[in-house]
């Protein structure tokens, strides 16, 4: 189990959480998103944000050769994990089961050189019963956190699945230049290019097997609403950093009963 209570938060946002507990709450669900997740039975408490503002260091890659660039993947892991724990806490602080439509944000600044924050945001909420079996939090001791809409959150509830954490891969990846012969040797041709494709297909699946590690840490039985994306921030075009984001399901019951889908039709105008 891990313990959020020593995570260092600033004294306006413990002030802000405090005040949240005695008066209203707040949340950047839709009206929608809100409704659902009232319907699913979880009742926001308040809108929760971790930030990591994070200088990210310098890695020499060789001109002509494949290569993931560890310090930089692993910079980009910490200084998103520093936010989305800020914000775990701050959700644990007021007390809530989960978070809801998590966004992961990154910004470069103009006024640092390599300075980017990070930045994780999503509404806090507490369950009005316990799950059929467990609890809603995760393995961890720690406040679920999800990226699903309100709309698939309540979906995923109704068919008897919870979710347990936000998972994710990172790999910054340098992609290798080709020589000046092996560029105009396929000049005007359909051809494939293997050292681009084998660098490509290295750095998904390095991502993709770091978020399957995090979801298989939380026992999950499966991780829904894969994202797969390719951020080149500021390296240039030959580094790219390979990001692969989903959120860890496990199952509440055995009997999933899933609603069938029925016809829906706008009754807005088409566009002309």
């Amino acid at each position: 189990m891990s313990d959020l209570s020593n995570v260092s938060l600033p004294p306006d946002a413990r002030a802000r959480l405090a005040d949240g507990k005695k008066h209203l709450f707040t949340s950047d669900l839709s009206v929608n998103e809100f409704l659902l997740v009232k319907q699913a039975g979880f009742r926001p408490v308040g809108l929760v944000l971790g930030s990591s503002v994070y200088h990210v260091g310098l890695q020499i890659a060789k001109w002509s050769k494949n290569m993931e660039l560890d310090k930089l993947s692993e910079a980009m892991y910490h200084a998103r994990d520093l936010a989305m724990t800020r914000m775990e806490a701050e959700a644990d602080a007021l007390g809530a089961d989960g978070i809801v439509g998590v966004r992961l944000e990154i910004e470069f600044k103009e006024y640092g050189n390599d300075l980017a924050e990070f930045v994780a945001i999503g509404t806090a909420v507490i369950a009005d019963e316990a799950p059929p079996t467990g609890a809603w939090r995760n393995n961890r001791g720690l406040p679920f956190t999800s990226d699903l809409s309100g709309q698939d959150f309540w979906t995923l509830i109704q068919a008897g699945y919870a979710p347990q954490g936000l998972v994710m891969g990172t790999c910054v990846y340098h992609i290798a230049h080709r020589g000046m012969m092996a560029s105009l040797s396929t000049v005007g041709s359909n051809v494939e290019i293997p050292q681009y494709t084998e660098a490509l297909y290295d750095a998904r699946e390095l991502a993709m097997g770091r978020m399957q590690t995090e979801a298989e840490v939380l026992d999950a039985e499966g991780i829904v609403g894969v994202q797969l994306l390719s951020l080149p921030h500021r390296w240039g075009g030959h580094t790219t950093e390979f990001f692969a984001i989903g959120t860890a399901v496990r199952s509440l019951r055995d009997d999933h009963v899933i609603a069938t889908p029925s016809l829906v039709l706008p009754l807005t105008d088409a566009p002309r």
